[in-house]
């Protein structure tokens, strides 16, 4: 019917809503944020895009599911006299010699239940294997993911949700707005002639912030004694700032790398940092 029709953040329309929350005021308020020369505005995804997220989403519920129950065995074995150290590894470790010793005071009762947490523990390794699995066949069969391998720092699960995210690039017109958009700028807090600059804004995905700057922690952590480029600029900054803030600075980079390759329909290429 001749509609332009966009999406907007709905965080950014919430600014405008004036009292309290209904129908009306909700529509007055995505009036006001529509019109504004500023919007925000979401890029529309398509399914193959929709997919590779709700597989990412399914993955991260796995982890969180299993995060749980990990805390829970060490809590309940706490409340019983026996005290491991926190992690998964550790109650995978820690726990089958648990049950085999008949010394510790456990119950039948217990020990049975105690089994069954570390079978269904067992089952949700399993699972997370299995999207893992299928996170990678995925990256092959996506030419953009595939491509985005090439970049240091980026495995298939980097590669896959940053494919999902990005799309053809149309939705922000430079890299630094999509590096702006996950949050790893500095956040400002200027006024006047006085600018101030803060930790990073940390906006945008949580997920996908984490994940670029975890891949540059592992970049970083490689980078000694190379005499590449990259590996010369890391090292650098490295010792010129800290390790955290080269890090986050990789991911910055490696961001806006990601969404020139996507904008530009083209391969990585190495140049001087």
């Amino acid at each position: 019917m001749g509609h332009e029709v966009i999406l907007l953040n709905a965080r950014y329309v919430k600014a405008f809503v004036v009292g309290n929350k209904n129908d009306f005021n909700d529509a007055e308020a995505i009036y006001t944020a529509v019109t504004r020369p500023n919007k925000r505005t979401v890029a529309v995804k398509n399914l193959e895009q929709q997919e590779m997220q709700m597989l990412h989403r399914l993955r991260q519920d796995l982890i969180y599911q299993r995060t749980a129950l990990t805390n829970r065995i060490c809590g309940f074995l706490s409340e019983l006299g026996i005290v491991i150290p926190q992690g998964v590894n550790q109650v995978r470790k820690q726990l089958p010699l648990i049950l085999e010793d008949a010394k510790n005071g456990l119950t039948s009762l217990s020990r049975e239940l105690f089994a069954e947490m570390y079978e269904a523990l067992g089952k949700l390794d399993d699972d997370i294997k299995a999207q893992d699995r299928r996170i990678n066949r995925l990256c092959q069969q996506n030419s953009l993911s595939r491509r985005f391998l090439d970049v240091l720092g980026i495995g298939p699960i980097t590669a896959t949700i940053m494919a999902s995210d990005i799309g053809d690039g149309k939705g922000y017109a430079k890299s630094r707005d999509y590096a702006a958009s996950l949050g790893v700028v500095p956040r400002q807090h200027s006024s006047g002639d006085k600018l101030v600059l803060l930790g990073i804004s940390k906006r945008g995905n949580r997920y996908l912030r984490t994940l670029l700057i975890h891949g540059a922690r592992s970049v970083i952590k490689c980078c000694t004694g190379k005499t590449d480029p990259l590996s010369r600029w890391l090292q650098a900054l490295v010792e010129r700032r800290d390790f955290n803030k080269a890090a986050v600075a990789l991911a910055n980079k490696n961001a806006r790398v990601l969404w020139a390759m996507a904008k530009q329909n083209s391969a990585y290429e190495a140049t001087a940092a």
